[in-house]
């Protein structure tokens, strides 16, 4: 990034400057490319993944020129808000689509909605939720979608450089990544379309005609630059660091599990990315716990990360039918890479100390 930003040119000039902003410009795309297993022609570079998902969302997407039009849009209940809101299907075009109580897709709640549409649909579902970590059942929902004519998108902001993403394998349309959960720099993302086929007639920014047309604007070349060093890592490095993630996470829950034997981990049972722990230990409430845990140095979320100073319950555990009492409570913990197991105890430590002085404080009430 550094190094990029001693670029002046801008990547669509023809001079030596400007094909040297576009050289870098096209290394990272093809490594963003390479990450999902994409042709990196088809990897639109916008501002982040809300943009990327606004420009998903719409039911103006053609597969070709004899594809038949987008009647309307489904979206899951557990979908980031950029998704939940819709983008640009109208309200009354738009239906969600249920999880169950482990917080999956229902498949066959899918699959009734879909049959009983007329026409085909877009459908947007993420790969993986960005609060639970929970990994929803992509491919299976692409083989409904496909075969009633439609398309479909899903999220993959959370997944990408946790898991395996594979574009074609997963079925999806079009995948959305996001820069800076990939451990790039934030205000960078990317669309990413399975086939150059699929296009939209009239991109909601239009101006020099960068991206192929589909995203005007000029290219926010440093950001890009990291975004591609960010995904080349998470390619090269992603079964070390799953493996790693993985290690802590089974000691963290061990640990919560230790000190508090009726801690609830949402979605225990069913698969998740490895970095991930949405929990709630009952009696004790989220914004409480954020503000003693903070003081002790540990940024935990009680939600989505976008969602950070407005402390509510999940919209994500109430579509799994979680009780409020219990909701109110929820934690969300995430390692990365660079987390030690030392991290993990340390947490743990504090955590004891916070369940200690809650429950103290719970005894002296009631004496």
């Amino acid at each position: 990034m550094l190094s990029a930003l001693e670029l002046c040119g801008s990547a669509s000039s023809i001079h030596g400057e400007g094909r040297a902003a576009r050289q870098r410009v096209e290394a990272a795309r093809a490594e963003v490319a390479a990450l999902v297993g994409a042709d990196p022609k088809n990897v639109i570079f916008v501002s982040g993944a809300s943009e990327a998902n606004a420009l998903a969302l719409s039911l103006d997407w053609q597969r070709g020129r004899a594809s038949s039009p987008l009647g309307h849009g489904l979206v899951s209940t557990i979908e980031h808000a950029s998704v939940g809101a819709g983008g640009q299907i109208p309200a009354d075009r738009l239906s969600l689509l249920p999880v169950d109580g482990q917080g999956r897709l229902d498949l066959v709640a899918a699959a009734e909605r879909i049959a009983a549409l007329e026409g085909p649909a877009l459908v947007s579902v993420m790969l993986a939720n960005n609060e639970t970590g929970i990994v929803q059942p992509v491919a299976d929902l692409a083989d409904l979608v496909k075969g009633a004519g439609g398309l479909l998108h899903s999220d993959a902001a959370q997944a990408a450089g946790k898991m395996p993403v594979d574009l074609a394998a997963s079925g999806a349309d079009m995948l959305t990544l996001s820069s800076h959960k990939l451990g790039g720099p934030g205000g960078v993302g990317a669309l990413v379309l399975a086939s150059d086929a699929l296009h939209r007639p009239s991109p909601p920014i239009r101006g020099g005609g960068q991206e192929r047309g589909r995203r005007a604007g000029t290219e926010n070349i440093a950001g890009i630059a990291g975004f591609g060093a960010a995904a080349s890592a998470a390619r090269t490095k992603l079964e070390a660091r799953r493996a790693h993630m993985a290690a802590l996470r089974a000691r963290l829950e061990t640990g919560l599990r230790q000190i508090s034997p009726d801690v609830v981990i949402f979605g225990e049972t069913v698969e998740r990315l490895a970095n991930t722990t949405c929990f709630a230990l009952p009696g004790i409430a989220a914004e409480m716990a954020l503000i003693a845990l903070d003081l002790e140095g540990f940024a935990l979320s009680s939600g989505s990360a976008c969602s950070s100073g407005k402390v509510r319950n999940s919209h994500v555990l109430a579509a799994m039918g979680v009780a409020p009492e219990l909701a109110s409570g929820a934690l969300r913990l995430s390692s990365g890479a660079e987390t030690s197991a030392d991290e993990i105890d340390s947490f743990l430590a504090a955590w004891k100390r916070l369940r200690d002085r809650l429950h103290g404080t719970k005894r002296d009430r009631a004496a």
